[in-house]
């Protein structure tokens, strides 16, 4: 069955969907950031099949969220570090796992995991945020309009 293509659509969720809305990207990612960085590690982290493996980091370089680099020469073999596109992601996977934490576990329970800062070791609980005004943000406060310069990130 072959699926319906989104990164040609004007929604910029379409487009991060038809790239991040696999099972297996998101975790690929989070172990990229993770520092996991050659082939074998990310199987034997992710418990993911090679062939799978193949095509989503495959993707993943072809879309420039990570980049192949070679650390051996007879057998040729490479690791994989994110790109500054990659590492841009993290927001993203921050606020899924804010929200994962919230509402993926019943009542009164929670991840064995968190994020911890590395100066602190205190649990960091990630939110969005306007880049602006620094306020979090909420959907009942804004509305989705027109770019009046689209050319401009």
């Amino acid at each position: 069955m072959r699926r319906t293509r989104f990164d040609a659509d004007h929604c910029p969720i379409a487009r991060a969907t038809d790239l991040l809305a696999d099972w297996w990207t998101p975790l690929v990612l989070r172990e990229a950031f993770t520092g996991t960085r050659r082939f074998a590690d990310f199987e034997a982290n992710l418990d993911i099949p090679k062939a799978v493996l193949s095509a989503r980091l495959s993707r993943l370089c072809d879309e420039g969220l990570l980049r192949r680099e070679p650390y051996q020469d007879n057998p040729v073999r490479h690791e994989y570090r994110l790109t500054d596109k990659g590492r841009a992601l993290w927001d993203v996977l921050a606020a899924m796992w804010r929200w994962g934490t919230d509402w993926c576990w019943p009542a009164g329970e929670g991840p064995v995991i968190a994020l911890e800062s590395r100066a602190t070791g205190q649990v960091v609980r990630p939110v969005v945020v306007d880049e602006a005004t620094g306020e979090r943000l909420d959907i009942r406060s804004i509305r989705i309009g027109s770019n009046p310069n689209p050319h401009v990130r």
